[in-house]
């Protein structure tokens, strides 16, 4: 397949709109080798929570056919057999690298818009490009040479087709990471829309993919062709805008302005079953206090919070409980809510029912920059200004010494809750206590 441009500098061949997707190649586990040269080629994957499952596989054990989201102990054989090294997912470093890459790219355009943990948007359309390829190429080659870390970019005149772009570019290693929808020929375009199933389109999924099948739609050329009233009968309305986006129309903007969440949760599987009311109060609090902390983030308060708990479903006798509390203020105390929370769990706590997970979720959130009074007087405004102050000096402080600096003693009740974590990596570029040491031998 060629993706060329016969006439690059005649700049009128070009879309008026142009997006470019920055896409981390297999992200957790080249954050995982960016420490580890030595890992560089070698079967690598990463696990989840208790190193359960698979959420991060190098290219060598995808050669393996070794699914994402695989329990570990099913293909316990197949790994040990193959001498695949596996880690266990470092969150806070895999988010530091992300956010050094974010800001990268921020350098060479503002308008960008970060889509998860490693996929990032960015509108290309005001820059004086006029040849994509070769720009693309420079700016996965500085990502490489800053941060260390690979990344495949596709261009393309709206954001579904830019997003298969970066697929083609991860996929067919001829294109070195990069390919660009932008004033290619139509045979190169329809060529590489042919090459990409039609699960791999942005918004379809397995799921739909199969309700496609039975239309006789394989591949994306063949869903670009679909009748727009067609594909909204199959897909909705975002089928009709899919089929545009396909044929190079924008329709799908780019999301800049950051949108406040309508609910927070924070969920963790415990290391091993537990009904020690100690290990699960002290879950509850860590969990309250990651969550009220993103609260406070988004300059946001809460008037309920609820608690999940639950038995481990893949044994006899599974049940669940939820309750919630309904505050009579908005509030962004982590001290209230905790305790709250634990008290609903003593009415819910049972003598010799081992509990298998805890989520906590906050939700119907106001403006934390307002408290709203009541003629009653019910609402103390002097107390709920002494909470706020509180957090707010307990937030600035872990922000200049670093997270848990200062944390509420309950979150310290125990730590058997914790998930089993054995084969994590040293957090590199967040902990002094964790930095490489390098040493010279003479």
């Amino acid at each position: 397949m060629q993706n060329s441009n016969p006439n690059p500098d005649n700049k009128n061949l070009f879309p008026d709109k142009v997006f470019a997707l920055v896409d981390c190649n297999n992200f957790f586990v080249s954050c995982e080798r960016l420490f580890r040269p030595d890992l560089e080629a070698q079967p690598v994957v990463v696990l989840s929570s208790n190193d359960g499952c698979i959420i991060a596989r190098s290219n060598e054990v995808k050669a393996f056919h070794i699914p994402m989201g695989a329990p570990a102990f099913k293909h316990e054989q197949s790994l040990t057999q193959n001498k695949v090294q596996r880690f266990s997912a470092s969150f806070e470093l895999y988010g530091n690298i992300s956010r050094r890459i974010t800001n990268l790219i921020s350098e060479i355009t503002p308008r960008i818009e970060v889509y998860s943990i490693d996929e990032s948007f960015l509108d290309i359309s005001s820059l004086s490009i006029t040849n994509y390829r070769a720009w693309a190429l420079g700016v996965r080659a500085r990502i490489l040479q800053e941060i260390g870390i690979p990344v495949s970019i596709g261009v393309a005149p709206s954001k579904t087709l830019a997003k298969l772009a970066s697929e083609i570019a991860k996929q067919q290693p001829i294109h070195q990471g990069v390919f660009s929808f932008a004033a290619v020929t139509q045979q190169a375009h329809d060529t590489a829309l042919s090459s990409v199933s039609t699960k791999d389109v942005w918004g379809i999924g397995r799921r739909l993919a199969l309700r496609l099948k039975v239309e006789g739609i394989h591949n994306a050329l063949q869903l670009s062709a679909l009748a727009p009233r067609r594909a909204q009968q199959l897909l909705s309305i975002r089928g009709r805008q899919m089929i545009a986006e396909l044929k190079g129309l924008s329709c799908f903007p780019l999301e800049q302005t950051h949108k406040l969440q309508k609910s927070i949760m924070r969920g963790r599987t415990f290391g091993e079953d537990t009904n020690e009311k100690l290990i699960i109060e002290s879950a509850i609090a860590t969990m309250t206090s990651r969550a009220t902390f993103r609260l406070r983030e988004e300059g946001q308060a809460t008037l309920r919070a609820g608690l999940f708990i639950e038995t481990n479903r893949h044994k006899p006798g599974y049940q669940h409980w939820y309750r919630e509390i309904i505050f009579v203020a908005p509030t962004v105390d982590t001290g209230q809510i905790i305790t709250d929370l634990c008290q609903i769990f003593s009415t819910i706590h049972e003598s010799g029912q081992l509990y298998h997970r805890l989520n906590v979720y906050l939700f119907d959130f106001v403006s934390g920059q307002h408290l709203q009074t009541d003629l009653l007087d019910v609402v103390d405004v002097r107390k709920h200004a002494k909470a706020v102050a509180r957090m707010e000096a307990i937030d600035s402080i872990n922000s200049r010494f670093g997270r848990d600096h200062i944390y509420y003693a309950a979150e310290n009740l125990n730590k058997a809750w914790q998930p089993r974590r054995k084969l994590t990596t040293p957090r590199y570029v967040s902990s002094w206590k964790e930095l490489p040491v390098a040493r010279i031998v003479q």
